[in-house]
């Protein structure tokens, strides 16, 4: 397992940039920007975590910025921490079986989303290409919000 990016929603991406990059000093790497979904996404790094981050796109902090006006309340803003794994069946199998429910099945043998005890939201990657789809991960329904 490998960790890759804690993501957090942002209501002003300009105002967020100048104060993680400018202010803290953390370094853009990667943006990328959906226009049909109307999101963009900007990854940073701390300096030394530069080659790392650039070479491997981890460690970063996500920032997720929705075009459409959201005030976040509530802790909404925190989206989620984000790891790689060499078999995403195989830990979505261990976690479920011991009790924990899995909010986005990987269906596509790429991503599922599961929560913490304390409802932290975790994303979990498949490292390399896609697995092929396998039951019961195939027809599963989400079970709620990732």
């Amino acid at each position: 397992m490998r960790y890759l990016h804690t993501m957090v929603r942002v209501k002003d991406l300009e105002a967020s940039l100048h104060f993680y990059c400018e202010l803290f000093g953390l370094t853009e790497i990667r943006r990328y920007e959906n226009e049909k979904g109307r999101f963009t996404l900007v990854f940073l790094s701390a300096e030394k975590d530069l080659t790392r981050a650039r070479e491997d796109m981890a460690p970063c902090l996500e920032l997720t910025y929705n075009w459409d006006t959201e005030d976040y309340t509530g802790g909404r803003n925190f989206g989620h921490l984000a790891y790689e794994v060499d078999d995403i069946y195989a830990i979505c199998q261990k976690l479920m079986d011991n009790g924990v429910t899995i909010n986005r099945p990987p269906r596509d043998g790429h991503m599922a989303f599961v929560r913490s005890p304390d409802g932290i939201s975790i994303e979990i990657l498949q490292k390399g290409e896609n697995l092929a789809p396998a039951e019961p991960w195939a027809s599963m329904p989400n079970t709620g919000a990732w």
